[in-house]
């Protein structure tokens, strides 16, 4: 069964094969639940003008943020701008295209994308910009926005577990976008805080089936707080 191994024991391994103008779907919600190695490497090969898909932009120095500090983004597809002053200022200057869309909008875009769906309608952000340029239907009383589905050529996720299938297992807050991103790359390299043997995950509390992920590695997290908050007293 060595055949069905996906595990890679470097981070050039892992993201080998990533080019100039690719798209990279990345999961992750804010610092939470990101795959910071995969995004160091893509910062260390220097890949140029990338559409990345992910719920924001890191923050300045680090995830997704580190990206900007070499204009290796050209595209960002994201929901919000977040806690980095570098992303706005490339953003409200117009060094750096941004497409805005509304969370729940963009994770069903990857999950409907990894599901083979092309495109769907949704209420959300009728009457709004969102809407501009996009075909709108009304389906039994209600005004809806034919929002089209997103795959990109790489997905970068963040797991708990995995086996040397592939089998992903997310925990806590890192089931943000995860799973989503996951079924949407042609290929979904996974880093992990544990690999197992086959078997050793139980199959009900598998989250991502191997047959989306093509490569797992195990990597150090710092876990980053993107903002402390405490109760004064």
């Amino acid at each position: 069964m060595a055949g069905f191994n996906k595990v890679v024991h470097s981070y050039e391994d892992a993201m080998a094969g990533l080019q100039d103008g690719m798209t990279v779907i990345a999961g992750g919600f804010g610092l939470c639940g990101i795959p910071e190695g995969l995004i160091a490497q893509i910062k260390k090969m220097q890949t140029k003008d990338l559409t990345v898909v992910s719920n924001n932009c890191g923050v300045d120095g680090f995830g997704l943020g580190i990206l900007l500090e070499d204009r290796q983004i050209k595209k960002m597809v994201a929901s919000y701008v977040g806690e980095n002053a570098l992303f706005e200022k490339q953003l409200l200057s117009g060094e750096l295209e941004v497409e805005l869309t509304p969370q729940g909008t963009l994770a069903e875009k990857m999950r409907a994308g990894g599901a083979g769906i092309p495109a769907f309608f949704t209420a959300t952000g009728y009457g709004t910009p969102v809407a501009e340029g996009k075909e709108t239907r009304e389906i039994n009383g209600r005004n809806y926005v034919l929002e089209e589905s997103i795959t990109g050529d790489f997905a970068i996720v963040r797991a708990w577990k995995a086996d040397r299938y592939g089998n992903l297992v997310f925990r806590h807050t890192s089931m943000n976008f995860n799973p989503m991103a996951a079924t949407a790359g042609k290929i979904t390299v996974a880093e992990v805080e544990e690999i197992v043997e086959p078997g050793e995950l139980e199959p009900s509390q598998i989250h991502t089936p191997g047959i989306y992920v093509q490569r797992v590695i195990k990597g150090n997290f710092e876990k980053r707080i993107e903002r402390r908050m405490v109760r004064q007293g």
